[in-house]
């Protein structure tokens, strides 16, 4: 992709807008405006960009603190890979293929596949319902009414935030072990809830853009390198060649507004004075950092909830997985994806499963994590039970998304607030996406669009293309 020219450091007319927050949403908006001429500076209180999708060192290895995935559909997300460089470090599969293993069931009848066929939609996916063996009969064509009947639903109805996904499924024939098997296997992954506490807004959003807008939108794709090579070393080459001043380690004590109509940023031993500011930045913070009077109802940014993630991470002394990942019903185990390659491990195998909607481990001690998962993985992997396991450890992100429960639609803010010259970026802003890489980079992409029209700038064309790709 051309992105035509780039600014390099300040513009003539001295315009600057101060990002606030280096995460995904904060590094689009300033990629973004710089792109269309802006100077803008970037800051970050964390010794790294990413926000929460990132890399650390654990002796030899190279550990993402969580497994991120995307979809084909997520046109901005891959925009952005395209943006800085990435896209080929995070591939997508030629066609969705989920191998999901069931060890309630006998031998030889546990492994299902949900994969799509080149056909449209929805008989792109009918093929593997009709043949899905985790299913009942009557369940799978009760899957496919449902299906329509979520298709027919009209996203920009308000009413659908207000009733959770659980009480739909049900209304419209839904057993308790499809909803495991199917829907919860997709939805616990992508809105980090059951469908009992997930909005059926946000939960119709991911199902119809996921499987039933265009038969490739649900093909995964996951970086082949730690995040860190993507979303702190690749980001920062971008915003620098695009002329970003980008200050890590700076947190921002305090935001006021000029008498000039302008903006005075607080950092320790210095004051950034800026035209534009955006607050790229979890909402509890964007609340502590909020002048007087920029939104009706603040307090509603406490009102979103947040829901946590534990990552299990175990490094085997031998290959004990063939495939790059698998889901698993009937055990507390849910996606379990190989980072042997990623990690830059040697020898050995190293498994890192990704524990969404964790509310009830997040805080359990590693030895009582230890003790639950291993044998979970000797139940679902053979090869395991003679295998030394050389490392076990586990990262938590206790508030890694917001909770995308009934009602969360009204609390989510737009990119504008009251307060000329503000603006809000996030994950959790009003994207209409769950808290996915995906809605961070959309916000991103809003606020800046929001500050250019503020700053009667023309929108970069390449900006916006993925808009149309959608």
């Amino acid at each position: 992709m051309t992105h035509g020219t780039r600014s390099q450091g300040p513009v003539a007319d001295g315009r600057h807008t101060v990002v606030v927050g280096g995460g995904l949403a904060g590094i689009t908006t300033a990629l973004a405006l710089a792109d269309a001429g802006v100077r803008v500076t970037l800051l970050e209180g964390r010794p790294r960009l990413g926000g929460l999708a990132f890399s650390f060192q654990r002796g030899d290895l190279t550990v993402d603190n969580g497994q991120h995935v995307y979809l084909r559909c997520c046109t901005a997300y891959r925009w952005f890979l395209d943006r800085i460089e990435g896209a080929a470090l995070a591939p997508l599969q030629d066609r969705l293929d989920v191998p999901v293993l069931d060890v309630a069931r006998p031998e030889g009848r546990r492994l299902g596949r949900l994969r799509r066929d080149a056909l449209p939609v929805p008989l792109h996916l009918g093929r593997s319902l009709a043949t899905y063996p985790h299913l009942s009969l009557a369940d799978r064509a009760k899957v496919g009414r449902a299906a329509l009947a979520l298709k027919g639903l009209d996203l920009a109805d308000p009413a659908l935030d207000a009733q959770d996904f659980g009480s739909w499924l049900a209304a419209h024939g839904q057993s308790a072990r499809a909803v495991e098997a199917l829907w919860d296997l997709v939805g616990v992954a992508t809105l980090n809830a059951v469908a009992g506490d997930s909005s059926l807004g946000l939960a119709a959003m991911v199902f119809k853009t996921g499987l039933l807008s265009e038969p490739g939108a649900a093909d995964i794709g996951w970086a082949h390198v730690p995040l860190g090579e993507l979303h702190d070393r690749l980001a920062r080459k971008a915003l620098d060649s695009a002329g970003v001043r980008t200050e890590v380690r700076t947190r921002v004590t305090s935001v006021a507004e000029n008498a000039n109509g302008g903006w005075s940023v607080q950092v320790p031993g210095e004051t950034l004075e800026a035209d534009a500011v955006v607050f790229a930045v979890p909402q509890r913070e964007a609340y502590d950092l909020l002048p007087e009077g920029a939104l009706d109802a603040p307090e509603r940014l406490l009102e979103i909830g947040t829901a946590p993630i534990l990552n299990v991470h175990v490094v085997y002394d031998r290959k004990v997985l063939a495939r790059p990942f698998f889901t698993a019903l009937s055990s507390p185990v849910q996606w379990v994806f190989d980072r042997t390659e990623a990690s830059g491990l040697r020898e050995g195998q190293y498994l890192a499963l990704s524990q969404s909607a964790a509310q009830d481990e997040i805080d359990e001690p590693v030895a009582v994590l230890r003790e639950r998962y291993l044998p979970e993985l000797e139940r679902l992997l053979p090869l395991t039970r003679g295998a030394e396991v050389k490392d076990f450890f586990v990262t938590r992100e206790r508030t890694a998304t917001f909770a995308p429960t009934p009602g969360v639609g009204r609390l989510r803010p737009g990119a504008r607030t009251k307060a000329s010259g503000l603006y809000l970026a996030g994950a959790w802003t009003a994207t209409g996406w769950p808290a996915t890489m995906e809605s961070a980079v959309r916000s991103g992409v809003g606020a800046a669009d929001a500050v250019l029209g503020a700053l009667g700038r023309p929108r970069p064309r390449h900006l916006f293309e993925f808009e149309e790709a959608a």
